[in-house]
């Protein structure tokens, strides 16, 4: 069915529907001439052919340009307007299905929304084609310019689609209605995912034609930057088949035209896709091409996100590690979230970080937008909350490339209301007006990981990825260690010149391997009368990198280890120590990633029952009149958990647990012991950091007043945003040092109390002198003279210590 002149039929205003076609309106703005070309064009200035005019020849635009097309010499940008491509004619790709059923998400009102907004805020000039031109002569960025859609030709589609596919869209303008509710009840599930109707045909060429156009048009210099509002989409659809609401690929269609139509202009063109979903289309059909940059923006979700799996085997999917194939190696990016839910702070920290540094060192020629507005806040099928500020910062730092030639091109976007004001938003800001203000967001963590394996994975293709990246198969070829067993070592060296300590074998082999180095403790502990257990996470480890290459030096890093005092001071007082690390991570000869996150929940607690169930079975509950007191710091104070729980009689030789938390609070129960939970919360102190959640959540702060948790103090210490003197556990380390330890010393004495009978009245008395001559108001400051006490009593069995 031809349609071509059926303006009168779906009774269009004249502004939706004109061709027009006057090139010397286009060109009005743009007499004056700052004589800019391309840099690389200008060392062939003897060898091309140049006109007297630096206007652009004229050339029919609804017929595909001939191949001595000149380089376009252009005025100045600012002084064109902001084209606008749309027609209304596209709304005619309708479901075949004329039931009273819901309509398509793929709703043909929702180009037609986009323009009502657009026309709402006043971006067009109410007036002739003649009108519109003068005004914008006077002021090009007042309002937009329409750029007229055409329907794109045979040679133009098959330019990014087999011929076979042109045919098979082109034979369901001839099928019947029935025929088209069958193909549609076929396809519209699944991975096709597609509908189709009697003018599907004719509104997709209108759709690939009007992208066609308002690319030529920014390339061409008759516009500074254009957006078209166009429908059906296309980034999903396959050179050889539609696909996910898509009929026409209209952004690579549009890019290979121009790439043909102007070689000397646009020779490299970078794609930029934030659509929710990627553009698996798009990725394929330039996977090989070394001229065009594809960078996407999507949920991934392990790859089950739409558009999934591919059903061909070793077809590239949107993973992170799909960058391109052949001579096009490193020319696709995939920024692929983890899950839904990406907002603002997600996105702008893929520009910052990603995006545009990769875009810069490509620097393209024309930049194109696959502008799918559907992770825009509000819309339910991308569940994603990008605010139209958002893409309108996104907009802003698209247009500092490629001499501001972009050229946004509507994908996908199901919500009306989100998908118009972020519309609306992107055109304002190729408008030329400042991008609206917005605090972004705090990047989720998960996303941070995204962020930093897509650089560490582009970094084998790209300079500006390079720094920070840890090349970790070169270094393991050159017998590298992980830091964190470096640190272990050196502590190991420290502990055991100072006190004597070693590491005790764990004799199981999993936890041998997993825990080797990682358990110090000082000599003969099995014969200690008081132990003192430390479990606490690794020392925080703070750099300084090099500002040029982000290159690190030893003597720029720096290790905060805050319980080598607590050390010196339990073995000074007569204590047994057993100093227990708990790795965030176990090297393995296999490691292939420079980065690992901390170990799961689930991974550590496994491990800390096991490694301190051991330790409480081979050497604790065999000495039956030794105390064991309990430290707990960091993440690592979970372990004291898993041995309450695990073995219930611990609670008879612990005289306290001591801990300093800045993560989750857990509360301690038993299903086989009743009365676990009140002996915790009467013998434990927990010092725990000011910005913990505890003290601005209600509900956790009604726990918190209860003793759910222990007895919970906040630490006195100072949190000062983008401080850099030392982590909260360190400060509180230090802070509660004198107190912690005078805490333990009256635990300790009352539990000897209550448990050693055969304590003498003088042990007690020179007890406690020793404890008057060290703390003088909670401080540990020796009084010269002192009796020390603990060390001193040969009948105490005190083991060898220092």
């Amino acid at each position: 069915m031809d349609i071509s002149g059926s303006a009168t039929m779906l009774q269009s205003s004249e502004m939706d529907m004109i061709m027009d076609s006057n090139e010397s309106a286009h060109n009005s703005n743009a007499e004056v001439s700052n004589g800019f070309m391309d840099p690389r064009v200008l060392n062939q200035l003897d060898e091309l052919d140049l006109p007297d005019s630096t206007e652009p020849e004229s050339r029919d635009e609804s017929q595909h340009s001939s191949q001595d097309t000149k380089a376009v010499v252009e005025g100045r940008r600012a002084f064109l307007p902001t084209g606008c491509c749309y027609d209304d004619r596209m709304k005619l790709h309708a479901n075949a299905d004329y039931s009273a059923n819901p309509h398509h998400p793929e709703d043909p009102r929702r180009i037609e929304a986009i323009m009502t907004c657009f026309k709402d805020a006043g971006l067009f000039f109410d007036g002739t084609t003649m009108e519109v031109a003068e005004a914008l002569k006077n002021s090009p960025n007042q309002w937009m310019w329409r750029i007229a859609a055409r329907m794109a030709t045979r040679e133009e589609i098959c330019m990014a689609h087999t011929a076979s596919h042109f045919e098979w869209v082109k034979s369901l303008g001839s099928m019947t209605s029935a025929e088209l509710r069958q193909l549609t009840n076929d396809y519209d599930n699944g991975r096709k995912s597609l509908y189709v109707g009697n003018l599907t045909y004719q509104a997709a060429l209108i759709s690939a034609g009007g992208a066609i156009e308002t690319c030529k048009n920014v390339v061409a210099g008759k516009v500074k930057n254009a957006i078209a509002v166009i429908r059906p989409p296309g980034h999903h659809a396959e050179n050889n088949e539609s696909l996910g609401f898509c009929i026409f690929n209209n952004v690579p269609i549009a890019a290979k035209v121009c790439m043909a139509d102007y070689p000397e202009v646009c020779r490299k063109v970078l794609i930029l896709d934030w659509d929710v979903h990627h553009g698996n289309g798009i990725q394929n059909m330039f996977y090989e091409d070394p001229n065009v940059l594809y960078i996407s923006l999507h949920v991934y979700q392990n790859g089950t996100f739409y558009p999934g799996q591919p059903d061909e085997p070793g077809v590239p999917d949107g993973g992170l590690d799909k960058c391109g194939a052949g001579r096009g190696a490193g020319k696709n990016v995939n920024i692929g979230w983890a899950e839904q839910g990406v907002g603002n702070g997600e996105y702008m920290a893929a520009f910052q970080r990603i995006v545009m540094p990769i875009a810069q060192e490509f620097d393209p020629d024309l930049v194109i937008v696959s502008a799918g507005f559907d992770a825009a806040a509000g819309d339910e099928l991308g569940g994603c909350y990008v605010t139209p500020a958002c893409y309108s910062h996104m907009t802003h730092m698209l247009m500092s490339l490629a001499n501001g030639k972009v050229a946004v091109c509507l994908e996908g976007g199901y919500n009306l209301h989100a998908i118009s004001r972020s519309a609306l938003a992107v055109a304002k800001t190729l408008m030329g007006e400042p991008p609206e203000r917005i605090v972004i967001p705090p990047l989720n963590k998960t996303a941070a990981h995204t962020l930093n394996n897509v650089k560490r994975i582009q970094s084998a293709y790209w300079d500006c990825m390079r720094p920070g990246v840890v090349p970790l198969a070169d270094l393991q070829e050159r017998g590298t260690d992980r830091l964190s067993d470096m640190i272990r070592t050196a502590q190991k060296s420290t502990l055991g010149e100072r006190h004597g300590m070693f590491p005790l074998y764990v004799q199981r082999t999993k936890l041998s391997r997993s825990f080797e180095n990682q358990v110090l403790v000082t000599p003969e502990i099995d014969k200690a009368r008081r132990i003192l257990m430390i479990i606490h996470d690794p020392p925080e480890v703070v750099a300084h990198p090099d500002p040029h290459d982000n290159s690190i030096y030893a003597h720029n890093a720096f290790v905060t280890d805050g319980l080598l005092p607590y050390i010196d001071w339990a073995i000074k007082h007569g204590f047994g120590v057993m100093d227990i690390n708990i790795p965030q991570h176990i090297s393995q000869h296999t490691d292939a990633d420079p980065y690992s996150d901390k170990s799961s929940e689930s991974q550590m607690a496994k491990q800390l029952k096991e490694l301190l169930c051991y330790l409480w079975d081979n050497y604790f509950e065999l000495n039956p009149d030794a105390s064991l007191t309990l430290m707990g710091i960091g993440d690592a104070y979970f372990g004291i958990k898993q041995l309450l729980i695990s073995r219930p009689s611990t609670t008879e030789k612990v005289p306290g647990i001591l801990c300093f938390v800045t993560g989750s609070l857990r509360p301690v129960k038993s299903e086989t012991d009743p009365n676990l939970s009140k002996w915790y919360k009467a013998n434990t102190l927990l010092y725990v950091s000011p910005d913990h959640a505890c003290w601005s959540d209600e509900e956790a702060a009604r726990k918190v007043r209860k003793n759910r948790f222990g007895r919970v103090e906040l630490a006195d210490i100072t949190i000062r945003k983008g401080g850099v003197d030392g982590s909260c556990i360190g400060k509180m380390l230090r802070r509660h040092e004198a107190d912690g330890q005078s805490w333990i010393k009256k635990q300790v004495r009352e539990w000897e109390r209550n448990h050693l009978e055969e304590e003498s009245e003088e042990e007690e008395e020179e007890f406690e002198t020793a404890a008057a001559g060290v703390d003088t108001v909670m401080n540990d400051v020796p009084v010269p003279g002192a009796a020390v006490g603990w060390e001193m009593q040969s009948s105490m069995r005190v083991p060898v210590g220092s």
